[in-house]
């Protein structure tokens, strides 16, 4: 059995800057650490291998520095770890990564052929959540995102049950195999690595995988050529000023109400606000 986990090394949030000139994220001196829903999907791929034997890929683009959490991904199980990093590929939004990701996986299957594809449901510094289902829709995969867990997986009949969010409770999916899954972090709860990985780890190095070798990449799908979207401008918006309070205590219900009244309409929420039928159950009696 073959499982390939995609991850992304992304700038730790909590100590994200914006530069206000140029717009684009401060980096320097900033943390970076392996996208959390990642850390969930290598957690799971680990936990399907020692059930039912085979190999764990991990796979990720970005700078030379990411080959880190790759070299992280090994110390939770994983057999083989692949950097994809070349200046060529800088500046590629979601359909030029997801391209070199289909890319890498379209060559591993081939050596190797795939059961399974992980992705962490979005990475934290773009939040867009479309890397994993570009790549089934490249590769032409049954993709299932939002997964919490697998309820059963048979690599020999090639079918698995999935448990995924929906927007009015929990869904239960039946795929067949080979399928990609996005997952929440609810999939695997990860656990502390074992000290024969801590070993191997440490001295262990990905490969690195350029845009001409071992694969070609297609020039004018990779980087800023083959990346169609463009952010005018990013910024860190304003606080939010608190709203005024009227309280009752202090002025009485029907002027707190006319004053609620007016700040709506002051504030174009609505157009007019007509008379308010008053019905008989309504009416209070003060006799």
């Amino acid at each position: 059995m073959h499982t390939i986990v995609a991850i992304k090394q992304v700038p730790d949030t909590s100590n994200v800057r914006i530069n206000p000139e140029t717009g684009t994220l401060i980096r320097e001196g900033v943390p970076a650490i392996i996208n959390p829903y990642d850390v969930h999907a290598v957690e799971l791929a680990v936990r399907l291998k020692e059930r039912f034997g085979g190999r764990v890929t991990a796979i990720t683009m970005g700078p030379a520095a990411a080959a880190e959490a790759l070299v992280e991904c090994v110390e939770q199980g994983v057999d083989r770890g692949i950097l994809i990093s070349d200046r060529k590929f800088a500046a590629a939004d979601t359909l030029a990564t997801s391209y070199v990701l289909g890319s890498a996986i379209e060559a591993l299957n081939a050596e190797d052929p795939v059961d399974l594809l992980l992705f962490g449901l979005q990475a934290i510094d773009g939040d867009t959540a479309q890397v994993g289902p570009g790549v089934a829709t490249r590769l032409g995969l049954p993709l299932i995102s939002y997964a919490l867990g697998l309820e059963s997986f048979d690599p020999v009949a090639r079918r698995a049950v999935v448990r995924r969010k929906a927007e009015r409770g929990v869904e239960r999916l039946e795929t067949r195999l080979p399928a990609l899954l996005t997952v929440e972090k609810e999939v695997a709860e990860v656990a502390r690595a074992p000290l024969p990985n801590l070993i191997r780890a440490a001295r262990y190095q990905p490969e690195l995988w350029t845009a001409e070798a071992p694969l070609r990449f297609d020039p004018d799908h990779i980087g800023i050529k083959g990346s169609p979207t463009i952010v005018g401008r990013a910024y860190t918006p304003p606080p939010k000023t608190p709203g005024e309070r009227l309280r009752v205590a202090e002025q009485g219900l029907a002027e707190t109400v006319s004053q609620a009244l007016a700040a709506i309409l002051s504030a174009g929420v609505v157009e007019s606000l007509g008379p308010v039928p008053v019905t008989p159950q309504q009416e209070v009696s003060h006799g």
